[in-house]
């Protein structure tokens, strides 16, 4: 007779994350006019100067939004290296319409003046945000991102997250995403496409 080991907790939030970031992906791809409203909307961080941000002092520009934090090992570097070379093989004047967003997910770590120095260490323009645990959990909502503490065994913690790169238009609505393991290539050709209107 097989005997079934019940699953760890571990095991357990492992497959709970692959499951959101599943369904992360399949709510981004549903974003065209009808489903737009899915993701994305309102949100008040603050920015690297201390200085409340919300959505709408972005109006009028494409919005790049990534969210991660700045102990991550390496999905959030590699993923913002990426972005900023997407925007590299843009033309400049495309380029200047789309405003790079780093929004964190780790605020009791993340203070204005080191999501400002990450953010810019990237790509010059991009803007590096954090807030409060709500301000951020709301942002997180809204984006329908997941973020959770995961305990490093010795006192100290990283953040699981999803690893999404959300392309907003001038009005806010949400236009397109751009998942873990894209390469720099396709996402400038998506980026041209949306942004020109070609």
């Amino acid at each position: 007779m097989l005997l079934r080991r019940p699953l760890s907790f571990a095991a357990l939030i492992a497959v709970a994350v692959i499951l959101v970031i599943g369904l992360v992906a399949r709510l981004a791809m549903l974003g065209g006019h009808n489903h737009g409203a899915l993701i994305g909307g309102p949100f008040s961080l603050v920015d690297g100067d201390g200085k409340t941000v919300t959505d709408a002092d972005f109006r009028g520009r494409y919005m790049l939004v990534y969210f991660g934090y700045t102990f991550c090992p390496d999905v959030c570097p590699t993923t913002l290296a990426d972005e900023a070379a997407a925007l590299g093989k843009l033309p400049p004047a495309e380029a200047a319409r789309i405003q790079p967003l780093f929004i964190t997910v780790d605020p009791e770590r993340d203070t204005p003046k080191v999501v400002k120095s990450y953010a810019a260490a990237f790509y010059p323009r991009m803007i590096g945000l954090t807030g409060s645990v709500a301000q951020i959990s709301a942002v997180e909502r809204a984006y329908k991102v997941y973020a959770a503490k995961a305990s490093d065994g010795k006192g100290g913690y990283s953040m699981d997250h999803s690893s999404i790169i959300y392309l907003m238009g001038p009005d806010g609505r949400f236009l397109a995403h751009f998942a873990h393991g894209v390469s720099v290539d396709q996402m400038a050709a998506q980026l041209h496409k949306y942004v020109s209107g070609s």
